[in-house]
């Protein structure tokens, strides 16, 4: 009888080179995703799309994985496949050479549909490594295998001023060799991964290294379940905002260039990825309640002062906000999993689903704004949604304070 992944305990001790490994694929993963955002300026000027188009690009990407990662979990979580890891990220490589090559807005369509088939197969079974990974270290275990993703994330910018600028859409292709590399890695986890399936569980009744339980009522865990989503809600239509419009803003407001205006995205996605690093360790030390709470609450001074700051502040305050407010979610994906144990492919696939879907459907939504207002309407309305954060007091502890 096959080994279930409920079956398969975490490990006594923290493997970083498994941790590290998911980490450089996410990054590989997360790097040729922001490609189809970094294209975005390069797409409008040579397709002549409109914003609402725009929307779209990123909402048929999203809405895919944010489809197929909770069923992808839960299935995963009676059946696993250790081999899966590998054969998403070939989905992802197909995408990246359709969209190299689209020459038009549906093509286009179709080939982020692909990419996010592969995301929607790597989330939540990478998610899935580094618990039975993490040993005691569940706050560090997945902010590791989050800051890659973060880091892959804030290099679509530079691509756009590097290589894309110059290069145009053909320029994608060169990130098939990064999708083969990300094959290559996965292929090493998952056989990791199977060994970990194929293990006898320790027969110590105290359960796994550093597991947590929260003791809960059923009301209790399905309030908190509720409140989680709210504040993903909040934090990704924000981060939406962001990648997809604010060099938009940018351009329009400051007159900055393209390329200018996507180093001031990098600031935000780079800064964003150092905030997810500091996050989980942080939330292991003092509480993951605190550490969401402080997370998104704590974006809403900057965020509110962006669309009245100038170019200068501009930037600085859009670093600040990407800090603050991405050290949450790894947080957030460990706190769900102490709240629902024995679930850890379904948990980690609806809330990485309900992330891409919110921010999918945050881009059409914003996009259809934009084109009835203006882009720096988009950037005044999206200001306050960090002030959602304050729902996070009403979570239950995880700690003694």
């Amino acid at each position: 009888m096959a080994r279930t992944a409920n079956q398969a305990a975490p490990v006594s001790k923290t493997v970083f080179p498994i941790l590290f490994a998911i980490s450089i694929v996410h990054l590989l993963n997360d790097t040729m995703q922001s490609t189809v955002s970094a294209l975005f300026p390069i797409l409008k000027e040579s397709l002549s799309l409109s914003y609402s188009q725009i929307g779209w690009i990123a909402f048929a990407m999203n809405i895919t994985a944010s489809i197929l990662q909770p069923i992808i979990g839960s299935y995963a979580d009676i059946r696993p496949r250790p081999y899966i890891l590998p054969a998403g990220v070939v989905f992802t490589l197909a995408g990246i050479v359709s969209l190299a090559m689209a020459p038009n807005f549906t093509t286009i369509l179709l080939a982020v549909i692909l990419m996010g088939i592969g995301s929607a197969i790597f989330h939540p079974e990478s998610s899935r490594v580094a618990y039975l990974a993490a040993g005691g270290k569940r706050g560090l275990a997945q902010s590791i295998f989050q800051v890659g993703g973060n880091i892959g994330s804030s290099l679509g910018p530079i691509m756009t001023a590097v290589l894309f600028v110059p290069l145009g859409q053909f320029g994608v292709i060169w990130f098939a060799f990064a999708a083969l590399a990300g094959i290559a890695i996965q292929y090493y986890v998952a056989g990791w991964y199977k060994q970990m399936q194929a293990a006898p569980r320790p027969s110590s009744k105290r359960g796994a290294a550093g597991e947590r339980k929260l003791q809960l009522s059923q009301f209790q865990i399905v309030s908190a379940i509720i409140i989680l989503v709210f504040l993903v809600f909040s934090k990704y239509v924000y981060m939406s905002s962001i990648t997809s419009f604010f060099s938009f803003y940018l351009i329009d407001g400051f007159g900055v260039t393209v390329e200018h205006a996507q180093l001031f995205l990098f600031a935000f996605l780079f800064a964003a990825a150092a905030g997810t690093f500091f996050g989980g360790p942080l939330a292991d030390r003092y509480g993951r309640r605190n550490m969401i709470w402080l997370s998104i609450f704590g974006t809403a001074p900057f965020s509110i002062m962006l669309p009245y700051a100038d170019l200068f502040w501009s930037c600085i305050l859009v670093a600040c906000a990407g800090f603050v407010l991405s050290s949450a979610f790894s947080i957030i994906v460990v706190y769900a999993q102490e709240l629902l144990p024995g679930n850890v492919g379904l948990v980690s696939g609806l809330f990485f689903g309900l992330a891409f879907g919110l921010g999918g459907l945050g881009s059409v939504v914003l996009g259809w704004i934009a084109d009835a207002t203006s882009i720096a309407y988009i950037m005044k309305l999206c200001a306050y949604l960090p002030l959602l954060g304050v729902l996070a007091v009403f979570l239950p502890k995880d700690r003694k304070d």
